[in-house]
């Protein structure tokens, strides 16, 4: 049984930041291509297979893997490869069947051309002048000023005994009163589950990570002190007071992964900004304007 509510995540999330590096340039994919290749170094060129003549090599499996992510996640990494080529097979054949059919001159087909052109030059451009960012000294940077703001939220360390009624609990605090130990009766008649394994023992926690009645009685006790019965949703608690402490900032390496996607779309959102600058962007649409606008600005203050 659990008195938890969902503590706020205390460094800021990135929000729609995550979807835009994730899915529109590829990150995702990224992974994939790691999880597909072996660990030695591979050279792109080397042809794996041909088909009526035509090469398939290593640089088709990694491209087909930026595509296939969600799919190569979902199967046994020693089977992606052969999975691969089998797309890249399966491609091969009906890309010649469609151009036989002459699909390849159609307008809509020069389109599509066009923006995934557009999109593979766009990954090409985050890897190497986006990506490279990420430097060890631009993670320590953003520690240090995450560290700097930290406001330490007061903790407390508390165990308790819940059961069904008052009676019980108004009972077990005159047990309690009397010298019998907290941890020894939470295990022999709390009927949260993991008390008797923990003796009742709930660990730190700070304001808004427990129910409400609970969380009250717990912060305005002493070190050392025992409630009286105490109500929640979950049944009658007594509360005993272990310690309470300040919070501290998490160390550098429990936040790595947030931090190295702060300072990645900071690095987008700083490059993309000068790339706009002095553009014309015409969108007709007003409605479709405004939302571009939110978008925009929604994101940049994510990066801030």
């Amino acid at each position: 049984m659990k008195f938890h509510r969902q503590p706020a995540l205390r460094l800021a999330t990135l929000g729609v930041s995550t979807l835009i590096l994730a899915a529109g340039l590829g990150l995702g994919s990224v992974r994939a291509q790691d999880a597909a290749a072996p660990a030695a170094e591979i050279n792109p060129l080397t042809v794996v297979a041909t088909v009526g003549g035509e090469p398939i090599t290593e640089a088709d499996i990694s491209f087909a893997a930026e595509d296939l992510a969600q799919e190569l996640q979902q199967m046994p990494a020693e089977q992606r490869k052969a999975f691969l080529v089998t797309v890249l097979i399966d491609m091969k054949v009906m890309a010649n069947a469609a151009r036989v059919e002459k699909m390849d001159g159609t307008d809509l087909f020069k389109q599509r051309l066009q923006y995934l052109e557009d999109r593979a030059l766009r990954r090409a451009y985050f890897g190497e002048k986006i990506a490279t960012g990420v430097t060890p000294e631009a993670l320590q940077a953003a520690y240090d000023t995450f560290k700097a703001s930290f406001q330490g939220q007061e903790e407390v360390h508390a165990r308790h005994i819940l059961v069904a009624s008052e009676d019980e609990a108004k009972a077990i605090k005159a047990e309690l009163d009397g010298g019998k130990d907290f941890a020894q009766l939470a295990q022999e008649k709390s009927t949260d589950p993991s008390a008797k394994q923990n003796g009742g023992d709930l660990g730190f926690f700070a304001k808004g990570m427990m129910v409400k009645p609970f969380e009250d009685a717990a912060f305005t006790m002493e070190v050392g002190a025992i409630s009286n019965p105490v109500q929640s949703d979950f049944g009658w608690h007594i509360i005993k007071l272990e310690e309470k402490r300040t919070s501290q900032p998490p160390s550098m390496e429990q936040i790595a992964p947030q931090l190295q996607q702060q300072v990645m779309f900071k690095n987008f959102e700083d490059q993309v900004a000068a790339l706009k600058a002095g553009v014309a962007i015409e969108i007709p649409d007003a409605a479709l304007a405004e939302g571009v606008k939110q978008q925009t600005e929604q994101q940049s203050n994510q990066a801030q």
